[in-house]
């Protein structure tokens, strides 16, 4: 048993062996851990607030992937807003996707729509500054 903490699976996986870098939390006590472990560090964090029913979040996640396999100093976290509407709110999350980019526990930046050239650049600007 143990926690509800997953990474995504890649559909082709099997043939790769390959696990995705992207942190999906299911309840509140994972975030709270997950960003306890982050708050001090300035290390970038870039939380993707999805739904299962959302058509754009599912089209963004093999962008996500590979931005994930790409920037590998960045900490991505996925956190479905039906899971943890609570934690959507705090973060003032309305529309999915909504991604919200955090270092020292403070947000720096947020995106929403499936916007992926603009995910990239803030990405970029962010993990250096």
């Amino acid at each position: 048993m143990g926690g509800n903490m997953s990474h995504l699976q890649d559909s082709d996986e099997s043939s790769h062996g390959h696990e995705s870098r992207i942190v999906a939390l299911h309840s509140k006590g994972q975030w709270n851990t997950h960003f306890a472990a982050f708050k001090d560090s300035n290390k970038l964090m870039v939380i993707d607030f999805t739904a299962t029913w959302c058509g754009p979040c599912r089209a963004m996640e093999p962008i996500l992937r590979d931005y994930a396999d790409k920037f590998t100093d960045v900490e991505f976290v996925q956190l479905d807003v039906d899971e943890l509407p609570d934690v959507a709110r705090e973060f003032g999350v309305q529309a999915m996707p909504s991604f919200v980019f955090m270092k020292k526990g403070e947000v720096v930046d947020k995106i929403v729509g499936a916007r992926k050239d603009e995910l990239q650049k803030k990405i970029e600007k962010h993990r250096i500054s």
